[in-house]
């Protein structure tokens, strides 16, 4: 029995390698009531509406448009057929639509239902996709659609009708995409249709699919009517071609009169099969509805006479040590497992033979591999079985030292075919003292070496016994050749060595952990610039989560380098390299390359303004006014790519040279922002003071016999009225008018030119901000 492989490690480290989880079932027999969330096994896959409740898989309330699926994720090997059985219970709606159970390819990575409706999760559907894999789908059709040709799906009752054919079990083969899924054979259990008699089963044989309409219940007592209940048998050809299809039912009718009635005694179905498949249900309703369930699922091999049980042998003198967990596998090659495809699918461990000989009768016990039998605690220790088929563990209680300890076991394989049982006798041995791991000539323990890419170290294991033997692992894996107390790691990993004393115990090192620390991801702005000719610039603002504790940075040009924090005054323009390295590394990231810009003059904003067309630039000139248009210049001396104006009355612009009207009086500070190509920025702020609301002015005199100067009128702006009156110089009033339109005063009075000499005006007026002006003074007529 030298080829038994024995892994000795202490009890802390498989403490994390181990779980008590119930073991995950692979191959037959598989056995699910569906009663609870508790007893279902973790490879049960749920999609659209279905779920547990009430002791039973629902897949389907009485509503419409719905739809749901399960999946057993389990492989199942074929070679030996297939048979399983189930309870469904189709009840309490208007009669539509119905469920399937179907076989897919086990290998399907993505596994995604067919279309709903008529085609229960199976076939194709008005252009959407089968089952991904799909091999075969057995319909159980209240409705009638699934044996049809409706909603694109391929052939049917009567070649291909598109007609309904309700209570009917329709069987289809398999399809990739919208292709396949064929129609491949079907029968009708109830009364048919006219036209559709031949499909039918015999008069004293036929039932409907559902146990019943609105308001009925679940029928689970095989003697009341409305119980049904399926048993489907897939035998291998005797051609070796696909498999010989047969379809039984449990169907009660009549009270306490349960018939087993054969809707397919045995058909072709010449379709070979993948090398693993695995099963599942489905069910949809449409504008009709059914309460759809299923539960207490058996998956079984049909040639069960092909299968022959395997054969374990009995393993004795092997040491294990005391005080730790010891840890063995028993591989395929050390027992004969003579079935197809076959493998251990799990280890159960017993006390005698004779609690052996009791569960050999139940099946279901053994497809689930029941966790009391995976571990047996004894006086001298504890048995337990792994998670590998033939991996298990054993740790002996202290005070026996130099003692056999005998169990027995049994082995399961791929189709539930168990070993008649053997003994294993171990003999318990006295532990070592563990040994220690070092990293090179560094007496100080440590849990990690970190390395930079084509580094290597070398461990030393160091002990208080002297050592037969050594052998190093990585990642729980033997490394070939590694046998000295020795061993220099050039990848990455977690460490360890067990070294052997001449009892053959195993002392566990600590474990220590290789690395090769990825450069870190970090971004960074680039140009760097400085705004200020002569200032440095601090180029660790432009790092992102820069980190001078954990890591180490580099910036040079070739001729100057700035380390980490040096970085923070760099004085010269130029192409940099940018690096990063962990800070206890001494490897560097590859170069980046990173721009330092530093602006040899400086920014300078300025500007004038005026009033637009005129070249009012203030009160010497006049005055601003509320309605002037006022034109802005930019002056900035050089290198302003983009300009930025605020008004100072919450208006702004980006032109070069804009306009502005204000609209009202008032003191404006209005500031310009200009940028240049590398971003820096530099602003000025003027005032722009409008102090008036109005300018009025009259002439010193006026000539109205020349050909110019006629008139005389003032000139004004920003007023919203005003009344001239002219007098003589003993104040009678000569002319009067409030027109703006007028041309102003001729000289005349009642059409005669009055003489040369001096007159006075008086003005009142509005302006328009409501401010009345009143305004007098002398002027000549000249003749």
């Amino acid at each position: 029995m030298k080829d038994l492989r024995i892994l000795l490690l202490a009890s802390a480290f498989f403490c994390l390698f181990f779980s008590t989880d119930t073991m995950a079932q692979v191959g037959f027999p598989y056995c699910e009531t569906f009663a609870d969330q508790e007893s279902l096994g973790a490879s049960t896959v749920f999609g659209g509406s279905a779920r547990l409740q009430d002791g039973v898989l629902r897949l389907t309330d009485a509503q419409q448009e719905q739809n749901g699926y399960v999946y057993i994720d389990i492989p199942f090997s074929p070679a030996y057929g297939i048979k399983a059985s189930f309870e469904y219970f189709m009840y309490g709606g208007t009669g539509a639509d119905g469920l399937t159970v179907f076989l897919f390819d086990a290998v399907v990575q993505n596994f995604r239902p067919g279309g709903f409706g008529g085609s229960f999760g199976y076939a194709q559907r008005n252009g959407q996709a089968g089952m991904t894999g799909g091999y075969l789908g057995l319909g159980f059709d209240s409705f009638g659609n699934f044996g049809n040709s409706s909603e694109g799906k391929v052939g049917g009752f009567l070649g291909g009708s598109p007609g309904l054919f309700p209570n009917a079990i329709s069987l289809r083969k398999g399809g990739s995409g919208v292709n396949g899924y064929d129609f491949v054979i079907g029968k009708i259990t109830d009364t048919p249709l006219p036209g559709q008699e031949v499909l039918a089963l015999d008069v004293d044989f036929r039932f409907p699919l559902s146990s019943g309409g609105q308001g009925t219940s679940r029928v689970t007592d095989p003697n009341q009517i409305g119980y049904r209940k399926v048993y489907l048998d897939l035998q291998p050809h005797p051609s070796g071609e696909g498999y010989l299809f047969k379809l039984e039912m449990e169907v009660t009718t009549q009270t306490g009169e349960p018939r087993l009635i054969t809707i397919f005694p045995g058909n072709a179905f010449n379709f070979d099969a993948p090398e693993f498949l695995k099963i599942g249900f489905a069910a949809s309703t449409g504008g009709e509805t059914n309460i759809h369930e299923i539960r207490n699922l058996i998956v079984e091999v049909s040639n069960d006479a092909g299968l022959e049980n395997p054969s374990g042998v009995d393993f004795t003198d092997f040491a294990s040590c005391e005080g730790q967990e010891n840890t063995y596998f028993i591989t395929d090659e050390e027992v004969i497992l003579p079935n197809e495809n076959s493998e251990i699918r799990c280890l159960q461990f017993y006390s005698s033979l004779d609690e052996i000989d009791a569960e050999t009768e139940d099946i279901c016990a053994q497809g689930k591999c029941r966790e009391e039998n995976r571990v047996l605690e004894i006086p001298e220790g504890t048995f337990k079985a792994g998670t590998n088929g033939g991996d298990f563990t054993f740790f002996p209680n202290e005070g026996f030292t130099d003692q056999n300890v005998t169990v027995y076991y049994t082995i399961t394989d791929t189709y539930g075919k168990s070993s008649s049982g053997n003994a294993m006798t171990l003999k318990i041995q006295e532990s070592p003292e563990p040994i220690s791991i070092f990293e090179d000539d560094n007496l100080e323990i440590v849990e990690e070496v970190r390395l930079c890419g084509g580094e290597s170290v070398t461990f030393t294991s160091r002990g208080g016994e002297i050592y037969e033997r050594y052998e190093w692992y990585k990642d729980d894996q033997l490394i070939e050749g590694a046998t000295s107390s020795q061993y220099t790691a050039r990848s990455q990993g977690e460490f360890l060595v067990k070294a052997f004393n001449r009892k053959n115990c195993p002392a566990i090192s600590n474990v220590i952990s290789v690395s090769f620390p990825e450069f870190p991801d970090f971004d960074f702005e680039s140009p760097v610039v400085g705004c200020i000719p002569g200032e440095p610039v601090d180029v660790t603002n432009s790092i992102s989560n820069y980190d001078p504790f954990t890591y180490d940075y580099k910036l040079s040009n070739g001729g100057q380098t700035y380390l980490n924090d040096e970085m923070k005054e760099v004085s010269i323009s130029g192409e940099y390299q940018l690096q990063i390295k962990h800070a206890d590394l001494a490897c560097y990231s590859s170069p980046e390359s990173l721009q330092v810009v530093i602006l040899e003059e400086e920014l300078i904003a300025n500007f004038d303004f005026e009033i637009r067309g005129t070249g009012v630039k203030g009160e010497e000139d006049g005055g601003f006014f509320p309605d002037d248009e006022f034109q802005f210049r930019d002056l900035s001396p050089n290198g302003a790519q983009s300009w930025s104006w605020d008004f100072g009355d919450g208006s702004v612009s980006t032109e070069k040279n804009p306009t502005h009207i204000y609209g009202k009086k008032g003191e404006f500070d209005v500031t310009l922002t200009v940028t240049n190509m590398w971003g820096c920025e530099a602003s000025l702020t003027k005032r722009v003071s409008i102090i008036r609301s109005y300018r009025l002015m009259f002439p010193t005199g006026f000539t109205p016999l020349a050909s110019s100067n006629q008139f005389f009128l003032p000139k004004s702006k920003g007023l919203i009225s005003g009344e001239l009156s002219i007098f003589n110089t003993w104040g009678d009033l000569i002319f009067q008018t409030d027109d703006f339109m007028t041309p102003g005063w001729d000289g005349k009075l009642e059409g005669k030119l009055l003489d040369a000499g001096i007159y006075v005006y008086r003005y009142d007026a509005v302006a328009t901000d409501g401010e009345k002006v009143t305004k007098s003074g002398k002027f000549k007529l000249i003749r």
